[in-house]
């Protein structure tokens, strides 16, 4: 009999900071993500793309997002979608000009099953049911109410834009289901999520038990709204009463006591955002701003715990040790101030808030309050990076990463810093599983090739530093409306348009200064000319066009045209307020001639 081949079990954190779990020197009860680590390798070198739809791109395509269909968002899209209309890797959705690994493992006889956030595309065609995945159940936009509870949406009459849930948004296996009626009253995203997982997974039949299973669980958690039950909550009251610097400094001296950064590191500036230090708040501002930061605790807690049910599940059934586990975050903990964040048409994050939500302090984490915790605990979490999601820098897509498979490691528990991506999660899978990308020709259609590698010589050596998955010449780029990175080695170039950064070109040596602090744009001229010539290598490969500079000129003109509309409603409403005074001092005249 063929030996079987492995089962795979991909986990999916969102917004997830790279040092939050206690694997990655967090104070974050994770205890299951810290018993993979310590059966598995932990990676410090893992990267990502800097927002969470182009790395589940990459991730299920093995490719660049340019060419998976997410050169840009499909929220950006629908700001000035004439830009990137038939534009080939910019369709805003996982394009069928690749193979998903879905369906590459489907098509191999593995029995596919995911449970969790897709955002990769909103129609039934391009759902993941259509792309390989047999049983699901998944929430297709971006990000959506924990306990699925959305206020805003009743009675609605127009599909609202893809952060939020609704009728038409939820899947079951290949059809949309209610969110509203067809999902259990007692919702909790990661419990819920793991419910339908484990359910698939038990209620195989005999014949698919004898199938190697793959399996995607992308948890929505901790992506904001920040939300969690208030007894995991409580577990976290009083942690971050001193605020997110004095956090940073804790969670960098962890780092280095554990050896995942240099103990003589120079962490990047705390990212701020204009947002006032922690000293200047008053004492209610830090109280909420605390509370905020204990959800965010109790929602990665809560992750933990279901990641135990799957792997108590698996060591029941006796399939844990067959299985190539790995938990990744999809990009850097997000920092973003969201208050100004259009969402409803004519609707700001801080309208809808302040409409239908209780964002009171004891409130603060229930199903109906509505928070975030801001740029200062990101960078709390993304030190000694700079950045944070939606940044081309470190913290935007230096991500943690946890592996375990005991046939192929040799040693377990230790950590390797060899660079890798995102890209390389579908390679190594193929390769354990002993089956070839079936580029150029896939069920019918052309598709791309793999653009990244197997991990395989790192799972059979982790304790050699000496081997790179990536030469010293290979070109791995990001780019999302012109926030840029190229590297080649250990040397890095990035750009950063305002307000992000400072609009010019900037080049890091990270093996000395992962914190990107030292810019050696101006005192390394040559090299910075040569990684450029890297980008352009990058931009032709991957079949991108300028879309930032074309992306801002269509933005300004939409804010002419609203400004414009603005004004022709303001002077019209002045001229009905004119014309009714008018006429009701009309007939207040005849009432007087009467």
């Amino acid at each position: 009999m063929a030996e079987k081949k492995p089962n795979v079990l991909i986990i999916v954190a969102d917004d997830l900071g790279f040092s939050d779990t206690s694997p990655y020197g967090g104070e974050i009860d994770t205890p299951n993500l810290q018993k993979l680590a310590d059966e598995g390798i932990r990676m410090t070198g893992f990267h990502t793309a800097a927002s969470c739809s182009p790395t589940r791109a990459m991730l299920l395509s093995g490719t660049d997002s340019h060419i998976a269909g997410l050169g840009v968002m499909a929220e950006k899209i629908r700001k000035a979608p004439d830009i990137f209309k038939d534009k080939p890797g910019y369709e805003g959705y996982l394009n069928y000009r690749v193979a998903a690994l879905g369906e590459i493992l489907q098509d191999a006889g593995y029995f596919t099953l995911m449970s969790g956030k897709w955002h990769l595309g909103l129609k039934k065609e391009l759902g993941p049911h259509a792309r390989g995945f047999t049983k699901v159940l998944s929430t297709l936009p971006g990000a959506g109410n924990h306990f699925n509870h959305e206020p805003q949406l009743y009675d609605l009459e127009k599909k609202p834009t893809a952060i939020f849930k609704g009728h038409g948004i939820w899947m079951k296996d290949g059809e949309f289901i209610n969110g509203s009626t067809d999902l259990p009253k007692d919702f909790y995203s990661s419990n819920t999520f793991t419910d339908y997982f484990l359910d698939f997974l038990k209620e195989r039949t005999e014949e698919e038990k004898t199938q190697p299973f793959f399996s995607y669980l992308p948890f929505t958690a901790p992506h904001w709204p920040l939300q969690a039950p208030q007894e995991v909550i409580k577990k976290y009251r009083g942690k971050y009463d001193d605020g997110p610097v004095a956090l940073r400094d804790r969670r960098l001296q962890s780092l280095i006591e554990k050896g995942l950064v240099p103990p003589d590191v120079e962490p990047a500036p705390l990212h701020m955002l204009k947002t006032k230090p922690w000293e200047e708040l008053s004492e209610e501002e830090k109280r909420t701003s605390s509370r905020a930061m204990e959800v965010y605790a109790a929602m990665v807690d809560l992750i933990d715990v279901n990641i135990g049910r799957v792997r108590a599940y698996l060591e029941e059934t006796g399939e844990l040790d067959n299985t190539f586990i790995v938990f990744i975050s999809d990009n850097g903990a997000e920092g973003q101030l969201l208050e100004a964040l259009p969402i409803l048409a004519g609707y700001t994050v801080d309208d809808i808030v302040r409409k239908y939500y209780d964002n009171s302090l004891d409130n603060i984490g229930n199903y109906n309050s509505f928070v975030w915790y801001g740029p200062q605990w990101a960078g709390a979490a993304t030190a000694p990076a700079r950045g944070a999601k939606s940044h081309s820098t470190e913290g935007g897509i230096h991500c943690p990463c946890i592996v375990r498979y005991p046939p192929a490691l040799k040693q377990r528990g230790l950590v390797t810093s060899a660079f890798t991506t995102v890209m390389d999660i579908a390679p190594t899978i193929l390769d354990l599983a002993g089956l070839k990308h079936p580029s150029p020709m896939f069920r019918g259609r052309t598709v791309a090739p793999l653009r990244g590698k197997s991990w395989r010589p790192i799972l059979e050596h982790p304790e050699d530093e000496s081997i790179q998955i990536y030469e010293d010449t290979d070109i791995v780029g990001w780019e999302q409306l012109g926030i840029a990175a190229v590297r080649v080695g250990d040397w890095k170039a990035l750009f950063l348009p305002p307000p992000k950064g400072p609009g010019r070109w900037e080049l890091y040596d990270l093996s000395k200064d992962i914190g990107e602090v030292h810019d050696l744009a101006e005192s390394h001229p040559e090299k910075m000319k040569e990684m450029l010539q890297h980008y352009e290598t990058y931009f032709q490969e991957t079949g991108m066009f300028d879309s930032y500079t074309m992306y801002q000129e269509a933005l300004k003109q939409r804010r002419v045209n609203t400004d414009r509309y603005t004004s022709y409603m303001s002077i019209l409403r002045q001229s009905l307020v004119s014309v009714q005074e008018r006429f009701l001092g009309l007939i207040k005249g005849n009432r007087g001639q009467e």
